[in-house]
């Protein structure tokens, strides 16, 4: 029972007794989500997380009729959480969610401990397999999809990365002489080191010049740099406008940095390859529930159909546990083998 009481919360929750607030105090003469933008920005949390937990605190406050969250505490909580269970109806990562945010508001932005939360209303996590295609399914949908994004999903399918894991790729992180592509800041702020597909070798150098045209481009119109990780730019005044810092994948258009409020060019946006995908599903004629994820999906089933063993399996994927890795299927350990993607089978 003492266990419980130091840390209320579930799993992957952080406790409110966490002295990392100890490390940044929010200007309290700033509005509530200023306060709450000031403190995303200094643990380097990404914008969609920051605009997620954003919408999650508005939508909290709202429901207790817009009383400030000083005022409210676990049982206002509560009600909130079980309210989403039983009258939203959202599924049980969502209500998780919804949980982390306002943790993250008491805890990190108006550091009050919040105690013990109590019960409250869970909807039923129900048990999902993932889809995967086969092989023959992979190729379909592949040769269906646009030429304009056919390299960044076969990149997906060849390396199993997620795909805005994919898209935030710089050419300083691809190694075809080592077989190496190093993923960084994945799931949970880590790097990673995953396969270079030997069939996407040429692909990719005859893709890289033409961003090379579309960087010279740019430099020779003083567009601004390419947005760094971490406040590089203040570090390394250059590095954006150096070649190893430019996407993989560099959107067609220049567009306004949300943060900095800068016109640079960023990399190509989600949408536009989960649009891509979704047509090439539908030519091909393949499960309607596929999308980029499905390749990632596809790219550890096969693996563990070529009797790899899951070990690696996990560490391509960048698996924090390896029974999320272990949904895929069962399979006999072969350690010592050297992993060959599949899109070069």
């Amino acid at each position: 029972m003492e266990a419980e009481s130091k840390n209320p919360f579930p799993t992957g929750v952080p406790s409110p007794n966490s002295n990392r607030h100890d490390k940044f105090v929010p200007n309290p003469k700033l509005k509530l989500l200023e306060q709450c933008s000031e403190v995303f920005r200094f643990y380097h949390y990404s914008l969609r997380t920051e605009q997620t937990y954003n919408d999650w605190i508005k939508r909290f406050i709202l429901f207790h009729g817009k009383r400030h969250p000083r005022e409210m505490g676990a049982p206002e909580i509560t009600a909130f959480l079980s309210h989403l269970a039983t009258h939203a109806k959202v599924a049980p990562a969502t209500q998780s969610q919804a949980l982390n945010a306002i943790v993250f508001l008491y805890r990190d932005v108006l550091l009050l401990p919040l105690g013990p939360l109590g019960e409250w209303s869970r909807p039923q996590r129900p048990k999902h397999l993932p889809t995967v295609l086969t092989k023959d399914q992979v190729a379909r949908v592949l040769a269906c999809a646009p030429e304009s994004h056919q390299l960044v999903l076969r990149l997906l399918y060849g390396t199993g990365m997620r795909l805005l894991e994919g898209l935030r790729l710089r050419i300083q992180d691809l190694a075809p002489d080592r077989n190496q592509i190093t993923v960084r800041n994945g799931k949970g702020f880590k790097d990673r080191v995953t396969i270079f597909p030997q069939t996407l070798i040429h692909p990719i150098n005859d893709h890289l010049l033409k961003v090379r045209q579309l960087f010279e481009q740019d430099r020779a119109g003083s567009v601004p740099g390419v947005m760094l990780p971490y406040a590089l730019d203040r570090k390394y005044p250059n590095a954006g406008i150096s070649w190893g810092w430019q996407w993989v994948f560099p959107a067609a258009h220049l567009s306004k940095d949300p943060i900095t409020h800068i016109v640079r060019r960023h990399h190509v946006h989600e949408t536009s390859v989960q649009r891509a995908m979704k047509q090439a599903v539908q030519r091909s004629g393949v499960e309607p529930r596929t999308s980029c994820h499905t390749l990632r999906h596809s790219f550890a089933t096969h693996l563990l159909e070529a009797n790899y063993d899951l070990r690696t399996i996990q560490e391509l994927l960048g698996h924090k546990d390896v029974a999320t890795t272990q949904i895929y299927t069962h399979v006999m350990q072969k350690p010592g083998l050297g992993v060959k993607s599949p899109l070069d089978a």
